[in-house]
């Protein structure tokens, strides 16, 4: 998981909303270099969207645990409005391929959601891609909880986001 053990985390906090620089880059968002290759520690995943990036997670919850990530910087999940529900399912589509990718082919037994804030370590949008769901740990299972004040699986932000284009 990517808690508030991860590299950068705190450097991040500061670039909350927006998307960084004027290019979409916040140097001190540790996502940001990840998604440049300025983090030789961190491989970056096959991935067939340009504009994201996929990497394992540095604290795995899963088996398969990896981090589906713009590459440009923007805010949380609850930064998100009706005109990002394309991103969050090319997201999501990027998760499944690095699954399958990986020798995980069923996706009945997937969890992919974000941290809701203020529960959120790094301040750059990033979805989980969690697999077995199954088997995840005792305290993943708390941690990436459905249905939490904390967690938000993909499908609930997309329902979240459509609502508000209705209401609005």
């Amino acid at each position: 998981m990517a808690g508030p053990e991860a590299a950068g985390a705190t450097a991040a906090e500061g670039s909350e909303g927006g998307n960084g620089g004027r290019d979409g880059y916040d140097g001190k968002c540790v996502f940001c270099r990840i998604a440049r290759r300025e983090e030789p520690g961190t491989a970056l995943l096959p991935c067939e969207d340009e504009d994201l990036v996929c990497f394992r997670d540095i604290k795995p919850g899963a088996p398969h645990h990896y981090l589906v990530v713009p590459v440009k910087h923007m805010g949380n999940c609850k930064t998100l409005k009706t005109e990002h529900i394309p991103l969050v399912k090319r997201m999501m589509e990027v998760g499944k391929a690095v699954l399958q990718k990986n020798n995980f082919n069923d996706l009945n037994d997937v969890r992919m959601g974000f941290h809701w804030p203020p529960f959120c370590s790094i301040a750059h949008l990033h979805l989980h891609v969690l697999a077995p769901a199954s088997q995840l740990g005792f305290f993943s299972r708390l941690y990436y909880r459905i249905n939490s004040y904390w967690f938000i699986t993909a499908e609930q932000l997309i329902e979240r986001l459509q609502t508000e284009n209705a209401a609005s």
